[in-house]
């Protein structure tokens, strides 16, 4: 109960802010919406407002939908002329197949979006509290016949990047060693007032994570420690806060994308994609730290659930957004059999990933 009850709060909270997203712009474009609804199956409670539109709570908490009036889903219909004459010209105006395909778009793009602007509200918040780390990364020790020793690194070094990526804290650098697929890293460090290059080859090893989960971990053999053992870590103003918060979710964004595409061409470790039962399982872990970890952790999520969501795979946001595409370069809708036919490949698709996912979260618990 301790891992659920943490990761039903965050989840609720993600994937309602993502629908509320879709909703809120449909009011604006004039869309009757009919159900609003968080978690799939067999509805546990749920209240109709004054428009009409059912929310409500269902038992299976992975996820959401908002449906529109009159319409099954939101991707583009070809045979729109039967759904049509079924309603008078006043109902006609609520028909999400009937509004423009730049609102239909705005509309679908919203729930993703809504997803990233949670994200930046957070980090901006947790900025402005608790503040930001701000500690130079310098190098107290260096690991003998380590790869770091070997690439030349030595004690009171400052790392300025890794990677091309401008290291502001200390805390940065093993995530920017972590996040790298790359065979060889480089580290720009400052000497003597000079900035060096200095490429470096890391060792993988079986290691832990900070909440006692098994990782691989690159290593390189230094050890850090801030000036005076003080961590320099400053509360940020309003726009400050936000600047940084939209660099996180961009940092964040690029780094998953890339990780994918590695693991596309074989050159990413897969074992470290998770699904609903990891999620679950560090949520609770990292709520035993506070609020401000547990909305941390929130915020990657949402960032998570907007990007995938984003993915051109039918039956996902992403994939109604490519067949509006389609359609404005055809001038029509894509035929209704044909939409079926990408649909199933996405169910598969779907269907094959949370297969994997489950699977690795399966054997993180030690049971495969």
């Amino acid at each position: 109960m301790n891992y659920i009850i943490p990761f039903l709060i965050l989840i609720t909270i993600v994937v309602f802010i993502h629908e509320y997203g879709h909703y809120y712009f449909a009011k604006k474009c004039g869309v009757g919406i009919t159900d609003f609804s968080i978690g799939f199956g067999r509805e546990i409670f749920g209240w109709n407002d004054k428009s009409g539109t059912r929310w409500k709570i269902c038992w299976i908490p992975l996820g959401g939908y908002v449906k529109f009036f009159g319409d099954r889903n939101v991707f583009s219909e070809s045979e729109q002329q039967e759904v049509i004459n079924k309603y008078n010209e006043e109902d006609r105006k609520k028909l999400f197949i009937l509004k423009p395909l730049y609102q239909r778009s705005i509309i679908v793009a919203a729930g993703p979006l809504a997803n990233f602007v949670l994200a930046i509200l957070i980090f901006a918040i947790i900025n402005m509290i608790s503040g930001k780390d701000m500690t130079p990364a310098l190098i107290n020790e260096v690991v003998k016949d380590s790869p770091a020793f070997v690439a030349g690194m030595k004690k009171n070094d400052k790392i300025i990047s890794i990677d091309n990526k401008k290291v502001e804290s200390i805390l940065q650098v093993s995530t920017f060693i972590n996040i790298s697929t790359s065979e060889t890293i480089e580290f720009i460090i400052l000497r003597n007032d000079q900035e060096i290059s200095l490429p470096v080859k890391p060792n993988l090893v079986d290691g832990e994570d900070s909440l006692g989960n098994a990782v691989k971990k690159r290593m390189i053999g230094i050890k850090l420690s801030p000036l005076n053992n003080e961590f320099n870590k400053q509360p940020l103003g309003p726009s400050k806060a936000v600047y940084y918060s939209v660099k996180e979710v961009w940092f964040v964004t690029v780094t998953s994308l890339n990780y994918l595409g590695k693991m596309f061409t074989g050159s990413a470790d897969t074992s470290q994609l998770g699904g609903p039962i990891r999620i679950a399982k560090i949520t609770g872990q990292i709520s035993e730290y506070g609020l401000i970890p547990f909305f941390s952790i929130m915020a990657y999520i949402s960032i998570s659930l907007g990007l995938i969501n984003l993915f051109p795979i039918p039956m996902l946001d992403g994939g109604h957004l490519m067949f509006y595409l389609i359609e404005k370069i055809l001038g029509r809708p894509l035929s209704q059999k044909t939409q079926e036919v990408f649909f199933r490949i996405g169910l598969f698709l779907l269907v094959s990933l949370m297969f994997f996912v489950t699977f690795n979260d399966l054997k993180d618990l030690g049971l495969f």
